[in-house]
């Protein structure tokens, strides 16, 4: 296909939880990383479980038709300890995974150890060699909550793989 590389790939990175959800956004092009936007969505801890879930499926509705992503990423559920707050982790991860869903937006799942390799070559790295290295590849993002740069590191994940010929 002549020009198709030029063509950019903008990926929406998404690191679930119902307290804070971390978003953020980049653009590939051919083997060029380009942040565009990060952030995180936090819900009121005293409101209940119904309007914090619709409040972060809003603001992740919002989110996607301001940056118009073409594809979105979102790290896996891990079993915590504590079975109450996995459920919760569950349940706002499935309106993660519905916002952008429901756009017509394909979803693609990795786990957090597949995330580390991708961006630090090691799947039991620290949060902050993540961080580094997502300082390192986006130099322009500036200074990042956990959150967020948990949410670049996934984009940036699914653009290794999803352009990689052997995923």
């Amino acid at each position: 296909m002549e020009g198709s590389e030029n063509k950019c790939m903008r990926i929406l990175g998404l690191d679930p939880g119902l307290r804070c959800t971390g978003w953020g956004i980049i653009e590939i092009e051919g083997n060029k990383l380009h942040h565009i936007a990060h952030g995180f969505i936090k819900t009121d801890e005293k409101t209940i479980l119904p309007e914090r879930l619709k409040a972060l499926y809003h603001e992740l509705q919002n989110i996607i038709q301001q940056y118009h992503p073409h594809q979105a990423a979102v790290e896996e559920t891990y079993v915590n300890k504590n079975p109450q707050s996995t459920l919760k982790l569950g349940e706002a991860r499935g309106v993660v995974l519905l916002a952008p869903a429901s756009l017509g937006i394909p979803v693609a799942e990795y786990a957090a150890n597949r995330i580390k390799k991708a961006l630090v070559g090691v799947g039991h790295a620290s949060k902050a060699q993540v961080m580094m290295m997502v300082n390192y590849l986006l130099p322009a993002c500036g200074n990042l909550t956990e959150d967020a740069a948990d949410a670049l590191a996934i984009a940036i994940c699914h653009g290794h793989y999803y352009t990689s010929p052997l995923v």
